[in-house]
């Protein structure tokens, strides 16, 4: 593929390396106190349609009940309906905010506070049986129908920040990439990297699609995140070239 912008559709393991890196790079009560986050909390800096939650109180959440300074954990609600309405917070994060500590701690104050149970709300409609081929469930499979041309990437990885303010990634595209035309998998494409700032892409207006189905994914071992990630579909994602590219 050449370089340029394209419509995707992200698979759920895709999504969760967003997630991740929102979690540990934006919503971080550190980065927002040190100024190095993109998150304005009471801003609308995301799709109308996206709303992300922290909350290792929910029936099935995976973790401790409390963090690492031993502050029970809550609800937290991160954006809403596309604003970003809380960030994450530990006991020294809040101190120097002068607010109160979300439950947040990883026991780093190096690295600040961290969501660890982060929920994309999924899409309505669609149902989340199997179906065959590359694509995991039928909530994909709807996404994909919808897109006219574009790419379904099946996940990213070696990401790594470009500009933590904006919080523009680099990364590679892996387990599998397809080129979509009208709606179906036409041919295969090679491991593509990709320079992308993670809230542009998910920026108001260019949220096309919220699959149904969030499974659970674990996004990284350390923190010990659980990440429950929908596939997503959007207008606007940025090829910079092959994988040596």
């Amino acid at each position: 593929m050449s370089p340029g912008t394209y419509p995707v559709v992200l698979e759920p393991a895709a999504v969760a390396d967003l997630l991740l890196t929102f979690a540990v790079e934006g919503f971080n009560g550190r980065a927002v106190n040190d100024g190095v986050s993109f998150a304005e909390v009471g801003q609308a800096q995301f799709d109308a349609g996206v709303s992300i939650v922290d909350d290792a109180t929910e029936p099935g959440a995976i973790g401790l009940p409390f963090d690492l300074d031993g502050t029970p954990k809550r609800r937290l609600e991160l954006v809403r309906g596309g604003v970003t309405t809380a960030v994450a917070h530990d006991r020294r994060t809040a101190a120097v905010a002068g607010a109160t500590s979300t439950g947040s701690g990883i026991g780093e104050a190096s690295w600040g506070a961290v969501p660890t149970n982060l929920l994309l709300v999924p899409g309505t409609g669609g149902d989340v049986t199997e179906v065959d081929g590359p694509m995991a469930d039928s909530a994909v499979a709807e996404l994909v129908r919808g897109l006219e041309r574009g790419l379904l990437v099946s996940d990213i990885w070696y990401t790594r920040v470009v500009d933590s303010r904006r919080l523009v990634m680099t990364g590679l595209t892996r387990n599998g990439v397809w080129l979509v035309e009208n709606g179906e998998l036409t041919r295969p494409v090679s491991t593509l990297r990709f320079t992308q700032s993670y809230p542009g892409a998910l920026a108001p207006g260019l949220v096309a699609g919220i699959g149904a189905h969030a499974p659970h994914l674990p996004a990284d071992d350390w923190l010990n995140m659980d990440v429950r990630a929908p596939a997503l579909s959007l207008a606007s994602w940025n090829v910079t070239g092959g994988a040596s590219g």
